[in-house]
């Protein structure tokens, strides 16, 4: 990666991490009510991964940890922040909140609440890129305990089945909510399922936004040329509760202090210094973001509540 991509995705990354922080004070402050879940340790899956995609034609499925995608898609933090407050101005005009908004003009085809639901649909949108010729990878994003749902086994199953050009990208950080992988699976190495269905599995290093990148890119190629689904599995830790509030009480001592150690921000940073970025430079690109997601934030709490009176709207097709 070059020194300039890895700068970008390093905003990126800053730019995901401000803005979830952003949303943690905001919901504590009751600004934001309702459950809340967020990707800090993550933020390397969706800001590598968009550099192997065409968010012009491709289309992300993600989970209802969702706003680390919209964030690297390319959706305004303001419109995010605007969403999750109740705003007009949000992405999906205040209506979908946290877990449920959607951004297809940025190629993020909406969260979804119910775990793996994004992983039938995301075949649905493949087969409709095979119909209209629009070449489209369709991208669908979850958490290892999804692959425990039988909703994700038909799709790929289907997937493989079609040759369709699906991506299923398995964001593995041990938890499924707060119970460890480990408890309810006696294999954990989830890309080695891949072979039952006669695809390709990849396991790597999801904190590492190169290794995501290429994964992703080599995954996209195969999908693109005709070969069928894959699946990928991104090792990752994140460094908060399953939710706002969560207390990880479930957490052996000094686990989140190693996730800290290692999550991707920091290590980013360390790949930037070792080619020659100096710290002022770091500092100024974090203080630039900050200064933004600040700005929107302000942006967002100004803006008009969605009007009740619009209720009806966008409720069909």
């Amino acid at each position: 990666m070059s020194e300039d991509t890895l700068l970008d995705v390093l905003e990126v990354m800053h730019r995901i991490r401000e803005t979830e922080e952003t949303i943690t004070r905001l919901r504590l402050s009751e600004d934001i009510v309702g459950s809340v879940h967020l990707c800090n340790g993550q933020e390397a899956i969706y800001a590598g991964a968009v550099r192997a995609l065409e968010l012009s034609r491709d289309a992300v499925f993600p989970t209802y940890r969702g706003h680390g995608w919209a964030i690297a898609c390319g959706v305004p933090p303001e419109a995010v922040l605007a969403e999750l407050l109740g705003r007009e101005s949000g992405i999906s005009g205040g209506r979908g909140g946290s877990a449920y908004f959607t951004a297809p003009a940025y190629g993020m085809y909406g969260e979804n609440s119910i775990v793996g639901a994004g992983a039938p649909i995301a075949c649905g949108a493949a087969l409709a890129g095979r119909f209209d010729g629009s070449g489209r990878v369709a991208v669908a994003s979850f958490g290892e305990g999804a692959m425990n749902q039988g909703a994700v086994h038909e799709a790929m199953n289907f997937a493989a089945a079609m040759t369709l050009p699906v991506v299923f990208l398995v964001e593995n950080n041990t938890y499924s909510e707060l119970t460890p992988t480990r408890d309810v699976v006696r294999n954990d190495q989830f890309f080695r399922r891949a072979s039952a269905y006669g695809m390709a599995g990849v396991r790597f290093d999801g904190n590492d936004p190169d290794a995501v990148r290429d994964a992703v890119a080599d995954a996209v190629e195969r999908c693109r040329n005709g070969a069928g689904p894959v699946l990928l599995e991104a090792m990752t830790q994140r460094i908060v509760g399953h939710y706002i509030g969560d207390v990880q009480h479930y957490r052996p001592a000094g686990e989140l202090d190693a996730a800290i150690a290692a999550e991707p921000i920091a290590r980013a940073e360390r790949m930037a210094r070792a080619a020659g970025v100096g710290d002022a430079e770091l500092a100024a690109l974090r203080q630039r973001v900050v200064d933004e997601v600040d700005r929107a934030a302000q942006a967002a709490l100004a803006a008009p509540l969605a009007d009740p009176a619009t209720v009806e709207e966008h409720v069909y097709a």
